[in-house]
């Protein structure tokens, strides 16, 4: 243990306990920018000063460690004069337009800015400018780049990509794509990890809520719009909703009053994805020809990750589309006919978790309805994604918590337990499992059998390597294992290819902590908050009064009325695809 004294306080701590956490530990807080605990730790922005006896320089408090008898002032003339002048400098080189910033409201350097009461207008005199392709589903913009360097370290140390460096030297280094690439299609996962880690808007989603309006006020189109297991998680942090608020009725009035025409439930799908990627395994274990698992497909993430870091390992993957894709192709056949419109007229709308999603809607060989359904030559199965982000700032025009709560539209908008727990890491999993036993012995197993694919929520989302067991379904086993967070996936699928361990069926999520944590979620700086949308995610679970997706009565309607049965001819235009053909 080390004592030292911090603004005149004594305080003891463990050996290697840095400034910053000594200093919290007295309830005293120190301002930071570039810091996230254990993976960006540089002291790169200077805004977490601090005096030490002495020393003659100021210290970042992020980076240095506590030493016995030290004496430590955080609060002087001098630290406050530093940690103004160096926000200051950062603000002369950043783009300022902060209320049109999609960041505004929940940008560290703005409340860091405001914190240390810098109030006068600073002259932009060195301010990149934007030199991006607006089309990407991620942004980046370099007039915000603070040069904090999170999104380097947590694409290096979290996901593994190392999609960004720090490109020059002194006052002309930047953040750009590394080894010097020229395009972001070629490298990155589309995860959007980098996005909720930037402290401001350098980093974001492509903004898709113009072309939503587009579509809402058009008088010829039908707008459908789907919202995912995890938004509801989430879509209330950002516009002040208690969690008792945040209902998942009240979500669905909301988006209703917006002008909508028909509120879906991407449950409905999700139930769907399990009826056929639960077969899809059982197909697969039967006819087994790898060493190889099978693996789930719905995180168009991890499947953009699996082509570009594993190309010869494309073929593992489960051929069912994501939930998502599996609305917008049931949208335009069998809703269109139930509904006798026009498919073409249908504009489809997917809210979701995640960035990603942006670029598998764009996905051309993703787009079966058209297939199906003759004479519409390039219709799209989703015409639009929007994030929980886009949706939260959708609402904000709307006095959220004075609505009366309303179902989902029928007759795709019902969802089981089985579904909502796909928002969170280790549901796919427990869904499937929960069908598949059913498909061989015929009775439903009790729904807690499956909770050891459940995320240990004791440690930090991203370092929760990857968890296995094994199952007896009636007398075969069945070994499976979950990962989350993209490093997590390849160091699991380093493993299976040493063959240090071996699987049937693995799950994986592209973002730590699975949907909940995704790269489209409401951003709370420094703070992780996939555990806690998962218990919500858990609680509706258990409130469910389904809890298999093959009791949901719409899906069982569909097969019925349109599909036939799971893996038939008609499910297999419209439900499956071959990931090696897709576009990057």
């Amino acid at each position: 243990m080390v004592k030292l004294i911090i603004n005149q306080r004594p305080v003891e701590v463990a050996e290697g306990t840095t400034l910053l956490d000594a200093a919290a530990q007295l309830g005293i807080r120190i301002p930071t920018l570039c810091y996230l605990k254990d993976i960006n730790e540089v002291g790169a922005c200077r805004v977490c000063l601090v005096e030490v006896e002495g020393v003659d320089r100021l210290v970042a408090a992020c980076n240095n460690v506590c030493e016995e008898g030290m004496v430590v002032r955080t609060d002087t003339a001098r630290v406050r004069a530093a940690r103004r002048a160096n926000v200051e400098l950062i603000l002369s080189q950043h783009h300022t337009a902060c209320t049109t910033c999609v960041r505004d409201g929940s940008c560290r350097l703005q409340a860091v800015a405001r914190e240390l009461n810098v109030t006068n207008p600073v002259d932009e005199v060195d301010a990149r400018p934007l030199k991006w392709d607006a089309g990407l589903p991620l942004i980046r913009d370099d007039s915000k780049c603070v040069q904090c360097f999170r999104c380097v370290n947590e694409c290096d140390k979290v996901q593994d990509l190392r999609v960004w460096d720090i490109l020059g030297t002194g006052r002309h280094s930047r953040v750009g794509l590394a080894q010097g690439r020229g395009s972001l299609t070629d490298m990155c996962s589309l995860c959007g990890q980098c996005i909720t880690h930037c402290p401001t808007g350098a980093l974001s989603a492509r903004d898709d809520t113009d072309r939503f309006y587009e579509a809402l006020y058009d008088p010829e189109k039908i707008t459908v719009v789907q919202v995912a297991p995890a938004v509801r998680s989430a879509y209330g942090e950002s516009i002040g909703l208690t969690p008792e608020q945040a209902t998942e009725g009240r979500m669905a009035a909301a988006i209703k009053a917006l002008g909508v025409d028909y509120v879906f439930d991407t449950n409905f799908s999700a139930d769907l994805t399990i009826m056929e990627e639960g077969s899809e395994l059982l197909e697969y274990l039967k006819n087994r020809k790898s060493s190889y698992p099978m693996f789930t497909s719905c995180c168009p993430g991890w499947v953009r990750f699996m082509k570009l870091r594993y190309p010869d390992m494309v073929t593992q993957l489960s051929t069912a589309k994501s939930p998502q894709q599996m609305f917008g192709a049931v949208t335009k056949s069998y809703f269109a006919q139930k509904i006798g419109v026009d498919p073409s007229k249908i504009f489809s709308v997917s809210i979701m978790p995640c960035s990603a999603k942006k670029y598998e809607c764009d996905v051309p060989e993703l787009n079966d309805a058209a297939h199906v359904e003759p004479g519409y030559p390039g219709m799209k199965d989703v015409d639009l994604v929007l994030t929980t982000r886009e949706l939260s700032r959708l609402l904000r025009q709307i006095d959220v918590a004075a609505l009366d709560e309303m179902p989902f539209d029928s007759p795709l908008g019902s969802g089981t337990g089985a579904a909502v727990i796909f928002g969170r890491t280790g549901g796919v999993m427990e869904a499937a499992l929960r069908s598949a036993y059913y498909m061989v012995v015929g009775k439903n197993p009790d729904p807690e059998t499956f909770c050891a694919m459940r995320a240990d929520h004791s440690l930090p989302v991203y370092a929760d390597a990857w968890r296995e067991a094994e199952y007896d379904v009636a007398g075969t086993k069945v070994r499976v294992a979950v990962a989350s967070g993209l490093g997590n996936a390849g160091r699991l699928i380093d493993a299976i290819r040493r063959g240090d361990v071996q699987y049937d069926f693995v799950e994986i999520m592209a973002c730590p902590g699975g949907c909940a944590g995704g790269g489209g979620q409401p951003i709370h700086d420094g703070v992780e908050m996939a555990a806690g949308r998962a218990d919500i995610l858990d609680a509706l679970d258990v409130n469910n009064p389904i809890r298999y997706s093959h009791e949901n009565p719409d899906v069982v309607a569909l097969y019925k009325e349109y599909m036939e049965k799971p893996l038939s001819e008609k499910a297999h235009h419209l439900l499956h695809t071959n990931q090696v053909d897709w576009t990057l």
